[in-house]
C-alpha cells in the first residue's frame, strides 16, 4: 500500500505538479483536517483513492449513510468548535446530506460538505448521478460553489472552510466535477483570510454597550435569555461574569444550555415549549430582557403579540439580520459574545436583585410540586423518562455531554440533564431532525474521546437512522446509547392526546428487538422495565470502556410539562 505523509507546512507551501483530487485532501491536511465522515460513490472516487494514500494523516470515517455523515460532522463540530467535514459523491449521495446540511444552517454548525459530480461536459444533460445540488443547497448553506478547473480546488476549500467558521458559523459546500479531480494543477495552499463585502464580526459600539449598560444599571427586574451565541463565541466566563456582576437572573435556550452550570444560583432554567415555569411565566414581568446569541424563535417567544411587550430590550448578537427580525429591540449590540460581554462586564454597576430572584425560585417551588418531582421521584410503577437522566446524572456525576433526538425524550433530557461543562448539550434545535442523535453522538465522542457521551433517543428517532450501529461498530466507537421507548411517537401523541382528542394517528410503534439488533452489530446492551433495575443498568452503561446500548421501557402516555401551546403566550404556560 502507498502512502504519503506530509506536515502542514509542507502541504500549504511546497509547490508541486498533482491532481485536483490531491489537491482536495492536501487541502484538508492544511486546514487541520484528521477525521472526517463520508460514503464514497463514483463521482467522488478519486478523493478516495487519494485519502487511501493519506490515511495516516486523516481518518476517514464510513457511515452507513450520507445523512449519518452530516450528522457525525456536525457532533464533531459542536463538541470540539472545529469544523466538521463530510463527503459524499454525486447525486443521491449529495442529496442525502441535504438534511444535515439544513440543520447545520439553522443551528449555526461549521460544516464543509465535499461533493463529486459529474463531468463538467455532462453537466445539465441528466447523466447517470447528476444532481444539481448546489442550486438544491443554496437556501441552506452559508456559501456554496461548483469547481470544473482543477486549478480552482485550493482556493475554493480555503474559502470554504474560513466561510464556514467565522462569524456566524454555518455549512458550506463544494461540488466538484470529476474531470477537475482528474485534471493537474500547481498545488500552492493559502489560507484564505478575507472575502470581499464579507464581515463576519461587526464591530462592537461602546456607545451601544454603554446603553445596555444604564438600561441594565437603571432596571428592577432584568432578566437575561443566552442562547448558542455564547457558546460559538467561546464566552462562558464573559457570560458568567455579566451575570454575577449584575446579580440578573439568566436563562437559556436549549443549544444555549451547558454555558453556565446547571447549578449556579443564578441559572433559573430553560426557556421555551417545555422550558421552565418560571422564566416563561417571568418573561412577561421583567423590566429589561438581556437577550445574549439567541434569535428569538418562535419556539422561545410563543405568540410575538404579547412577547415581552413591557420590557426594554437588549440584543446582543453578531448576526445584524437577527436584529428586530422578530422582536423589536431597543438597544443592539452587535460583535462577538466574548468581547461585547466583556465590554459590559465593565459598564455595569455591581447589583443583586434578591427579591426578583425570589419570584423564580418561588416559581420553580410550584413546577417542582407539580411537574418536577412527579418526573425525577416517581410513585407510579412504569418508568418515566426522568428518573433514567436522574440516574445518568448520579453516574456520570453531572459530566456526561448529552447528545438528544427530537421528541419528548428531549424536552426531558434537556430539561433535567445536568450540565456541568460548556458543549454539554448537543441536539438538533432549529430544524427538529429525528435520526440526528446516533451519528451526532459518534461524531462527538470522535472529536471528544476523553468525555463520556450518552446519546437519548426516543424509539422512533432511533429507528431514522439505527444503521449508524455499523460504524459505532466498526469504528469501535464507545459511546452510550440510551433507547427511551414508550411505544409512540411520543410528542406527536402528546400533542394528538391534548388537541386532537385523542385520535392517536399513525403515532403507535410497534418495534423490533432493539437489544437482540444492537447484540447483531457487537454492542453489548440491556434492557430495563423495572425500576429496582434501573440503577444497576445505567451505572454498569457508564462504567463500560466500551459502546454499550441500553433500552427503558417507558410509559407510554407520559406527557412533558410545563407547555406553552403552540401559538400562545409565553404567560399561558400550562403546568398539566
Amino acid at each position: 500500500m502507498e502512502t504519503k505523509t506530509l506536515n502542514k507546512k509542507e502541504v500549504a507551501n511546497k509547490t508541486q505538479r498533482i491532481t485536483g483530487c490531491e489537491a482536495v485532501v492536501r487541502s484538508l491536511i492544511a486546514e487541520g483536517v484528521d477525521i472526517l465522515y463520508g460514503y464514497p460513490g463514483g463521482a467522488i472516487m478519486p478523493v478516495y483513492d487519494e485519502l487511501y494514500k493519506f490515511q495516516d494523516q486523516i481518518h476517514h470515517v464510513l457511515t452507513r449513510h450520507e445523512q449519518g455523515a452530516a450528522h457525525a460532522a456536525q457532533g464533531f463540530a459542536r463538541i470540539s468548535g472545529r469544523v466538521g467535514v463530510a463527503l459524499a459523491t454525486s447525486g443521491p449521495g449529495a442529496t442525502n446530506l441535504i438534511t444535515g446540511i439544513a440543520d447545520a444552517q439553522i443551528d449555526s454548525t461549521p460544516l464543509v460538505c465535499i461533493t463529486g459530480q459529474v463531468a463538467s461536459h455532462l453537466l445539465g444533460s441528466d447523466a447517470f448521478q447528476e444532481t444539481d445540488i448546489v442550486g438544491i443547497s443554496t437556501p441552506v448553506t452559508k456559501w456554496n460553489c461548483q469547481v470544473t478547473k482543477s486549478e480552482d480546488i485550493p482556493a475554493a476549500i480555503a474559502k470554504a472552510f474560513y466561510i464556514a467558521k467565522s462569524g456566524r458559523p454555518g455549512p458550506v459546500l463544494v461540488d466538484i466535477t470529476k474531470d477537475a479531480q482528474f485534471g493537474e494543477l500547481d498545488f500552492n495552499y493559502e489560507k484564505c483570510k478575507g472575502v470581499r463585502s464579507y464581515v463576519p464580526i461587526p464591530k462592537t459600539s461602546q456607545d451601544a454597550v454603554n446603553a445596555a449598560a444604564e438600561l441594565i444599571n437603571n432596571a428592577k427586574k432584568p432578566m437575561i435569555v443566552w442562547g448558542q451565541g455564547v457558546i460559538l463565541g467561546e464566552a462562558e466566563a464573559e457570560l458568567k461574569a455579566v451575570v454575577e456582576k449584575a446579580g440578573i437572573p439568566a436563562a437559556w435556550t436549549i443549544l444555549g444550555a451547558s454555558a453556565i452550570p446547571s447549578t449556579h444560583p443564578l441559572n433559573v432554567g430553560m426557556v421555551g415549549m417545555h422550558g421552565n415555569y418560571g422564566p416563561n411565566k417571568l418573561t412577561n414581568e421583567c423590566d429589561v430582557l438581556i437577550a445574549i446569541g439567541m434569535r428569538f424563535d418562535d419556539r422561545v417567544t410563543g405568540d410575538l403579540n404579547t412577547y415581552a411587550k413591557q420590557a426594554k430590550v437588549i440584543h446582543f448578537d453578531i448576526d445584524p439580520a437577527e436584529i428586530n427580525k422578530n422582536v423589536q429591540t431597543d438597544v443592539a449590540v452587535l460583535g462577538n459574545s466574548k468581547e461585547s460581554l466583556a465590554m459590559l462586564a465593565e459598564a455595569l454597576e455591581a447589583k443583586s436583585h434578591d427579591a426578583w430572584l425570589k419570584e423564580f425560585k418561588d416559581l420553580y417551588q410550584i413546577e417542582y410540586d407539580t411537574v418536577i418531582n412527579d418526573d425525577l421521584n416517581p410513585t407510579k410503577e412504569g418508568l418515566t423518562m426522568g428518573e433514567v437522566i436522574k440516574q445518568i446524572n448520579i453516574a456520570s456525576e453531572g459530566n456526561a455531554a448529552i447528545v438528544s433526538d427530537v421528541g419528548q425524550h428531549q424536552m426531558i433530557a434537556c430539561r433535567y440533564a445536568d450540565f456541568n461543562v460548556s458543549k454539554s448539550n448537543i441536539t438538533s434545535g432549529g430544524l427538529g431532525t429525528m435520526g440526528f442523535a446516533l451519528p451526532a453522538a459518534i461524531g462527538a465522542k470522535m472529536a471528544a474521546p476523553n468525555r463520556e457521551v450518552v446519546a437519548i433517543i426516543g424509539d422512533g428517532g432511533f429507528q431514522m437512522n439505527i444503521q449508524e450501529l455499523g460504524t459505532i461498530f466498526q469504528q469501535k466507537v464507545p459511546v452510550k446509547v440510551v433507547v427511551l421507548n414508550n411505544e409512540f411517537l411520543g410528542m406527536v401523541r402528546q400533542w394528538q392526546q391534548l388537541f386532537f382528542d385523542k385520535r392517536y394517528a399513525s403515532t403507535e410503534m410497534t418495534n423490533p428487538d432493539f437489544v437482540t439488533i444492537a447484540k447483531g452489530y457487537h454492542i453489548e446492551g440491556k434492557r430495563v422495565t423495572n425500576r429496582k433495575d434501573m440503577e444497576a443498568a445505567v451505572k454498569e452503561m457508564i462504567a463500560s470502556k466500551d459502546s454499550y446500548f441500553l433500552e427503558v421501557c417507558v410509559e407510554k402516555e407520559d406527557n412533558v410539562f410545563p407547555m406553552i401551546p403552540s401559538g400562545a403566550s409565553v404567560s399561558d404556560v400550562r403546568l398539566s
